[in-house]
């Protein structure tokens, strides 16, 4: 325990997160990405690597207020209220199926018009957002995720929400060998771990 204006006593990387406040040491928190010191991870033609995306909000439209919601992301952001297992725009505004009556806004701040028809979150601290890319990288989810993920199937645009082994996921297929991955933030560690395995296992059968 420190008094205050003591020192801390140790010496080593850890005194570098604390400051002299008011005459007295205080931590000064670090801020870290959900997957800092974790990726980027490169196996054969395959990539998995940490992806900003921006604000992520949540919007659960209000009862019988999808339309008016839609029509209010659509003027503000570009976007529309994407449909079950779509998504919406692209760049630098995307709107992402995130389950029953909701949707994630991925990029920028809500406008303040969405309140007056859907139940705003901001969830931007919640996730770990990674991107696996490659050829091969549907063989890897195939090892991890209960669902048919082939482009045949689940084409560019598509999303879902599953499981990557016992984690719940959000599972969004970006490109023709590219997937949008998100879960909790508290599994990023084991999200990595899982999909190197994976990514492992698909290299060593080229």
């Amino acid at each position: 325990m420190l008094c205050a204006g003591s020192k801390p006593a140790w010496r080593s990387a850890r005194r570098s997160l604390w400051i002299l406040k008011e005459g007295a040491y205080v931590a000064d928190p670090v801020a870290k990405s959900a997957c800092a010191g974790l990726l980027p991870v490169t196996v054969g033609a395959l990539s998995l690597e940490e992806t900003d995306i921006g604000v992520l909000t949540t919007v659960a439209p209000y009862l019988g207020r999808g339309a008016d919601l839609s029509a209010a992301m659509e003027k503000a952001h570009g976007v529309t209220l994407p449909g079950p297992g779509r998504t919406t725009g692209e760049g630098d505004a995307r709107a992402i199926w995130f389950g029953r009556d909701m949707a994630l806004l991925v990029g920028p701040a809500p406008d303040a018009a969405l309140a007056k028809y859907a139940a705003l979150t901001d969830q931007s601290d919640a996730w770990a957002v990674v991107t696996l890319s490659g050829e091969g990288s549907d063989d890897a989810l195939a090892r991890l995720v209960p669902l048919d993920l082939r482009a045949a199937q689940f084409e560019a645009g598509h999303t879902a929400r599953s499981q990557i082994m016992h984690m719940n996921a959000s599972i969004t297929r970006t490109g023709p060998d590219s997937f949008l991955i998100l879960v909790f933030r508290a599994m990023a560690q084991t999200l990595v771990h899982e999909l190197k395995t994976a990514m492992e296992g698909v290299a060593a059968r080229r």
